[in-house]
C-alpha cells in the first residue's frame, strides 16, 4: 500500500535539523539509490550519534519503506546497505526535489546486491566533497550530487555519467558556481574502455540535436546548453587497485586526451582531471591531488 506524506514538509535543497530526518533519509535513498548507515549519517547528520539514524532506519523498515542487504566484504559482515522498497519509491517520486528524475526502483535483495559495490563507491566518492564544503564554508550537500545522469550523444546512443556534481565555491562575497561530470572507476573495466569514456564526453560536447522530421536548419548550439550554462568539468575518481596501477590508468587517460582529436578539442575548453579516491578521502578534494589530463602538476579540482 502506498503511504501518505501528509503533514511532512517538502524537502529543501540541503538538510536542516528542522526537517524530519525520516524524510531526509527517504530522499537520500531515492536520489543516491543506496547507502550504508555510516554514509547516511555522514551525509545527513555528521555531528549526531549513530543511534539516531539507526532508530529512524529501523522504523522505516518496520513501515515497509526501506530494506537492507548485507555487504559481502568479510571484514564488514555486520554492515548493510539500505535501499527503498517499491512502497518507499512510490512515496518519494513526487517530492519536489525528485520530480522529473526517472525512477530506479530496487524490488528485491538480489537486485540490491547486484548494484551494491558500484553504487556505494559513488556515494563514497561524494562524501569528501560534502565534508570539504562544510569545513570551508562552501555550498555542496546531499542534493547537489545526482547519480546516473544520462544525455543523448546522437545515433541513438547515450552517455550516462556516474554523477553530476554542483558546487558553489564561496570566497567572501564572491560566489563561483562549479559543475562536474564524475566518473568513478573501480578498476573493473580495462584501462582502454575507461579512456574511451572521454570520446563519449567529446561527442556530448559537440552534439547538436535536430527536431525529428525536419531539415537541418541553422545551428541552435550544442544540446548540453539545455542543462548547463557552461560544459561541466570532467573528474575521474579511481580506486580498486595498487597505486602504481591506478597511476597507469591516469596516464592512459592523459594519452587519450592528447592523441584523440575530438578529445583534444574538448580539453582546450573543458577542465579534465583524475585523482585516487583514497587521496581524496585522506586530504580532501580541494588538496593538490588532481592530475590534469592535459599535463602539469597536481592541483585542487577547483583549479583544473
Amino acid at each position: 500500500m502506498t503511504r501518505s506524506l501528509s503533514g511532512v514538509p517538502a524537502a529543501e535543497p540541503a538538510p536542516s535539523p528542522a526537517e524530519p530526518l525520516r524524510l531526509q533519509v527517504l530522499t537520500a535513498l531515492s536520489l543516491h539509490r543506496m547507502a550504508t548507515t555510516g554514509q547516511l549519517l555522514q551525509m545527513l547528520r555528521p555531528d549526531s550519534p549513530r543511534q539516531l539514524l539507526s532508530r529512524v532506519l529501523n522504523k522505516l523498515r518496520s513501515a515497509g519503506l526501506v530494506d537492507l542487504t548485507p555487504l559481502q566484504e568479510p571484514d564488514r559482515s555486520r554492515t548493510h546497505a539500505w535501499y527503498l522498497t517499491p512502497d518507499g519509491a512510490r512515496l518519494t517520486r513526487d517530492l519536489p526535489l525528485l520530480r522529473g528524475r526517472p525512477p530506479y526502483p530496487i524490488t528485491s535483495t538480489t537486485a540490491a546486491s547486484l548494484k551494491t559495490p558500484h553504487t556505494l563507491c559513488v556515494v563514497r566518492a561524494h562524501l569528501p566533497f560534502a565534508t570539504d564544503a562544510r569545513r570551508l564554508g562552501h555550498e555542496h550537500g546531499p542534493w547537489d550530487w545526482t547519480p546516473e545522469v544520462a544525455h543523448s550523444i546522437g545515433e541513438g546512443e547515450r552517455l550516462v555519467a556516474d554523477a553530476v556534481l554542483h558546487y558553489t565555491h564561496v570566497d567572501g562575497e564572491h560566489r563561483r558556481k562549479l559543475r562536474a561530470f564524475v566518473e568513478v572507476d573501480r578498476t573493473t573495466m580495462s584501462s582502454e574502455r575507461l579512456a574511451v569514456k572521454l570520446i563519449d564526453y567529446a561527442r556530448l560536447f559537440q552534439y547538436e540535436a535536430q527536431p525529428v522530421g525536419r531539415r537541418r536548419t541553422a545551428s541552435t548550439g550544442p544540446a548540453w546548453l539545455r542543462w548547463y550554462p557552461v560544459f561541466p568539468r570532467i573528474l575521474f575518481i579511481l580506486t580498486g587497485a595498487s597505486r602504481a596501477r591506478l597511476e597507469d590508468r591516469i596516464s592512459d587517460l592523459q594519452a587519450m586526451t592528447t592523441q584523440h582529436p575530438h578529445v583534444a578539442t574538448l580539453a582546450r575548453e573543458v577542465p579534465l582531471g583524475a585523482a585516487i579516491l583514497q587521496d581524496i578521502e585522506q586530504h580532501g578534494p580541494t588538496a593538490p591531488i588532481w592530475v590534469p589530463l592535459t599535463g602539469g602538476d597536481p592541483r585542487p579540482w577547483t583549479n583544473l
